[in-house]
């Protein structure tokens, strides 16, 4: 493992290992730069309001944001294949930044809902992050990198939506909220100028070749094909909860506010902590049988957050916190899987893999919203169920194929 004190600079050949700090902040980074496209969530109802605008029109912003996030996931994330990862990490901080202090100051619905957009496509730092982490790491300790800065992707996804709202409520304005992300993007980006290590370009593509190389991959690798599956699955799954959650919780019997309801997140982010352990099974061989026992911890947790039709509490929380560890334990042990079967194309398994998680989400946010007016918060863990069940028999029918 690399023993330097000043990573500023350097120069790292893959593989050479990662000191512990390094890690941790690759895991803070990812987690800040993932932020970036939750924090607008907890804040429609006030954005609404101040420029008298219905739900349909203000729900756009998210929208777009998804659109453009996926547009990133495409576009841009496969150049860390070809381009230095500092530099390019650096620069889309660095546009996030300016984007985010347009959006402080947005004089209409419209603009803010463009410069979202944009936003989102250059907030893609994250998986960028994860991929250049799996490169830094030496192989026996890849699994374990990988986890620990994936735990700081996804605290920060479910922690973006409670910090908005509470900067939002403490500041009285939503934009304070968009003041603080720029400020903390130039922070970001200038530690990450200086800290970051330099690491030789592998793959001499243009971008177009570049883009059809990733079909290339996906075609010839069967395995990243298994994985985007159980991706697709699982985050379908966790969309479905996160996506009617709120209706839940602010209806009888429970009645909370969105203050609260913000802060039930803070239980998802305990099992998204815990599942970075997935990644040290991962690096003991144990990659097929937790994989396994994480999608059956899925199925238990929507099992557990239907008793009483939700309406047990210490249950749901429970359910919660399972949730999480399973659907975040699978996401770890999928990137730590398939980092490993083509090193000089990481970014671009990067976006073949999460592009596959992504629409995932959205078909389980889209299957969520109808389940709930259908049949309430059963029907929802029904759906969640499904895509739970799914995952395993898949699961189960590669293990015996493995075993003739």
């Amino acid at each position: 493992m690399a023993t330097s004190s000043s990573p500023a600079r350097a120069t790292l050949l893959p593989g050479a290992g990662m000191p512990k700090l390094m890690v941790t902040l690759f895991s803070v980074a990812a987690g800040l730069a993932v932020a970036n496209i939750y924090y607008v969530q907890p804040l429609l109802t006030a954005i609404a309001a101040e420029f008298r605008t219905g739900s349909g029109e203000t729900s756009l912003i998210v929208t777009v944001t998804t659109f453009g996030y996926a547009a990133g996931l495409v576009f841009v994330v496969p150049l860390a294949d070809i381009v230095d990862r500092r530099k390019l990490i650096v620069t889309l901080l660095s546009i996030v930044a300016v984007i985010q202090a347009v959006s402080a100051a947005a004089p209409s619905i419209a603009v803010l809902t463009v410069v979202s957009g944009l936003v989102a496509a250059s907030a893609v730092v994250a998986p960028i992050m994860v991929a250049f982490a799996a490169t830094l790491a030496a192989p026996a300790e890849r699994g374990g990198v990988t986890g620990r800065v994936m735990s700081g992707v996804l605290v920060g996804v479910l922690l973006a939506r409670t910090g908005g709202g509470l900067v939002a409520q403490w500041a009285g304005s939503w934009r304070a909220v968009y003041v603080v992300a720029a400020v903390l993007m130039v922070v970001l980006a200038l530690l990450l100028h200086r800290k970051l290590p330099t690491v030789p370009v592998g793959a001499r593509l243009g971008y177009g070749g570049l883009l059809r190389s990733v079909v290339a991959i996906v075609r010839e690798e069967p395995l990243l094909r298994l994985r985007c599956l159980y991706g697709f699955l699982s985050f379908a799954g966790f969309s479905a909860f996160w996506a009617t959650t709120a209706f839940l919780l602010g209806g009888p019997p429970y009645h909370y506010g969105e203050a609260v309801i913000g802060l039930f997140g803070l239980l998802g982010a305990v099992g998204a902590y815990a599942a970075r352990v997935a990644g040290k099974f991962v690096d003991r061989g144990w990659e097929r049988w937790s994989t396994g026992a994480l999608l059956l911890a899925v199925l238990l947790a929507w099992g557990l957050m239907a008793i009483d039709g939700g309406g047990a509490l210490i249950p749901l929380m429970a359910g919660v916190v399972g949730l999480d560890l399973g659907v975040q334990g699978v996401q770890v042990a999928n990137l730590s899987i398939i980092y490993a079967l083509r090193p000089e194309a990481r970014s671009r398994i990067t976006m073949a893999y999460t592009g596959t998680y992504f629409l995932g989400g959205a078909v389980g946010s889209a299957v969520s919203g109808a389940a709930y007016a259908a049949g309430g918060w059963l029907a929802v863990c029904a759906a969640g169920a499904v895509f739970a069940v799914l995952a395993l028999v898949i699961w189960a029918m590669h293990t015996l194929c493995r075993a003739r």
